[in-house]
């Protein structure tokens, strides 16, 4: 969202105002759009990774104010929680040795971090949910001291009008009430940003929500939330569920959700911030100076500020953006899908099958989102959050008899949507041997089943067996996951288990 905006009472009136500044952003943008004043197709990606901050002990720390002063980065900054940091990647150009320069950049920014955080005894853990944090560390108290974060929750508990209601029904089951959205501070994530031209921003969109749910399967690493192992990637319906201003009248009224999935596949960008504006009340009506409409009449590019600011408050898992570079406009697909973590080979991992699975599908002469229905695509998406790498997914069949049909994830990504990255990152011109290595990351995983989820409940359990009780086991798990981490190699090749205790000589 990035604003910087003032916390205090906002002005009924106001709403009304905003509403009526949205409609004309929208009513540009949709200029901008027939005029084609858009930015030409620049291969460019983006990357964003939220951190957690937590101890020696494995316990979350509330204390990025004093670590960001340390750090002295602007690459740096405040997320939502006090135990939360973001890490900003320039933007690169795909192509050529990009993926290894994404991963040294990212090993020696987080590297440089996690010393400056180790200085007031902390340390960075790139994981999608810290496994030893509990409900009294997600209060409003410990949100971090910015005032959009402190005006989005008053906003977000107004409209809510009684306390969040949290019920996760995993391998074991997690119900608990929150008084803020504070809760939605233990998902992080990695968010991966695609500049795209108009005409093919559709395409790109579409496929990005068909292989939602396969970027879960392989990604997965948010098992545990609140001291319970609920489902391999938590962070959906927590995130969900901690920013659901709907009471539970309007749920059952079928009136949608802020962390939403979506319901159709779209023909145009404009579809998306349509729907933002049909379906959901403004939740910061700041409002800006500029007359949209009037800069357009004189052929300037209007920042359409009203609208960006409540597409940041609609909380999509691909998210359309309208951005301005060096005095011309810009779209991008922004893909919340993935946690953060593992390790950085994992998170560049992650982000070559995205980026190649991506470009391929976007191209095929039969889109993937032809023969996959949306309501399919989402149900694909529910089914990997509760299943990590083991689900089944829903897949259009091979061969010339079309349907859909049932296949194990591990399956479907090594026979046919690992070859599909290989060629679309060829597309893109990334050096094969990178293209080799980082795709060899997702193969090992489906070939030992192993991914960050699966390697945290394995480990948990073996520490519960070796007699620890609940909470020391996550705190081990915790310590060790954070060790290995820094270490650097890829989950898959990860031991599973707590290293065994010296034996003393003699």
């Amino acid at each position: 969202m990035g604003e910087k905006v003032a916390a205090g009472a906002v002005d009924p009136a106001d709403r009304q105002h905003y509403r009526q500044k949205v409609k004309e952003c929208l009513e540009g943008l949709g200029r901008l759009l027939k005029e084609k004043r858009f930015d030409r197709p620049k291969n460019l990606m983006g990357l964003e990774i939220e951190l957690n901050l937590a101890g020696p002990d494995g316990l979350p720390r509330m204390m990025n104010g004093e670590v960001l002063e340390r750090i002295a980065s602007r690459d740096f900054q405040t997320e939502l929680a006090m135990f939360n940091l973001e890490v900003n990647i320039a933007p690169h150009r795909l192509g050529g040795r990009v993926l290894d320069q994404l991963a040294e950049e990212l090993r020696t920014g987080l590297g440089y971090a996690h010393r400056k955080a180790n200085e007031v005894d902390a340390g960075i853990v790139m994981i999608g949910i810290l496994p030893t944090l509990k409900p009294d560390d997600l209060v409003s108290a410990n949100l971090s001291d910015v005032d959009r974060y402190t005006l989005l929750n008053e906003q977000m508990v107004a409209a809510r009008g009684e306390d969040f209601q949290l019920d996760i029904d995993g391998v074991e089951r997690l119900t608990t009430t929150s008084s803020s959205i504070v809760p939605e501070a233990a998902c992080t994530s990695v968010q991966l940003h695609l500049q795209v031209t108009p005409n093919r921003f559709a395409a790109v969109w579409n496929a990005a929500q068909a292989v939602a749910g396969v970027q879960i399967a392989m990604g997965a690493n948010s098992p545990f939330l609140f001291g319970r192992e609920v489902w391999r990637e938590s962070r959906p319906p927590l995130f969900q569920q901690s920013t659901d201003v709907r009471p539970p009248e309007l749920q059952a009224q079928g009136v949608r959700p802020r962390t939403w999935f979506g319901e159709r596949w779209i023909d145009s960008a404009y579809d998306l911030f349509e729907e933002n504006l049909k379906y959901f009340p403004p939740l910061l009506p700041i409002l800006d100076d500029e007359q949209p409409l009037e800069v357009i009449d004189k052929g300037g590019v209007p920042t359409l500020a009203e609208m960006v600011l409540h597409n940041g408050t609609v909380y999509r898992w691909n998210r359309p953006v309208y951005d301005i570079a060096d005095g011309v406009p810009h779209l991008r697909v922004e893909n919340r899908v993935l946690p953060a973590g593992p390790t950085v080979t994992d998170v560049v991992a992650n982000t070559a099958f995205y980026y190649g699975l991506v470009r391929a599908l976007a191209e095929e002469s039969r889109p993937v989102w032809s023969r996959l229905s949306f309501d399919a695509a989402a149900r694909n998406f529910d089914t990997a959050c509760r299943h990590g790498i083991d689900a089944h997914l829903e897949w259009p069949r091979r061969g010339r008899f079309g349907g859909t049909e049932q296949v194990a994830a591990t399956t479907l990504v090594r026979d046919e949507l690992l070859p599909l990255a290989a060629a679309g990152l060829d597309a893109w011109g990334i050096e094969p041997a990178d293209r080799d290595f980082y795709l060899g990351v997702i193969e090992g995983r489906c070939e030992r089943r192993m991914n960050g989820a699966a390697w945290q409940a394995a480990t948990y359990h073996r520490a519960l067996e070796s007699g620890l009780e609940r909470e020391a086991a996550l705190a081990a798990t915790t310590r060790r996951y954070a060790e290995l981490m820094h270490s650097g190699e890829p989950v898959h090749t990860w031991p599973v288990g707590l290293p065994t205790p010296a034996v003393p000589l003699g």
